[in-house]
């Protein structure tokens, strides 16, 4: 029997994430004239950063979620709801911004709604084929 490590774990999940992003990224490439990627080597590096940006984006989303979970009455549901929002809501004008920082004029990823639309195809994406992936792993063997 193979052993995997956690940190091969991590590269294999970070590997397959970045490969689901690039073919995302340039499908919307494809087939919305307001994503504009100058090549193939750019839409890699931009699935990186985005990579990188939606994972730190969840993890602050789930930290705060935590937070707000320990805390008990209205108060604490309705600020936990409300702030998880602000965070999904700001990260895309963080995903804009940082895009262009990084890539200037390289990378146009159109406008507010169209960042919300790559972002739900890009977690339906890595969603899907985790699930798949799932799927097709050894079934439990039963100890007679």
């Amino acid at each position: 029997m193979i052993s995997i490590s956690p940190r091969q774990r991590t590269f294999g999940s970070y590997t397959a994430d970045v490969l689901i992003y690039v073919i995302v990224l340039n499908l919307f490439v494809e087939h919305f004239d307001s994503v504009v990627i100058d090549s193939f080597t750019i839409s890699i590096f931009t699935a990186i950063v985005l990579k990188i940006l939606l994972d730190t984006i969840m993890a602050a989303e789930h930290s705060v979620s935590a937070y707000f979970a320990k805390r008990e009455g209205p108060l604490a549901r309705i600020l936990r709801v409300l702030a998880v929002w602000i965070i999904l809501f700001a990260s895309k004008f963080l995903i804009l911004e940082v895009i262009d920082i990084v890539f200037g004029e390289h990378v146009e990823l159109g406008g507010f709604l169209m960042v919300i639309g790559l972002v739900v195809a890009l977690m339906v994406a890595q969603a899907v084929f985790r699930k798949i992936y799932e799927s097709l792993g050894d079934e439990p063997q039963s100890v007679e």
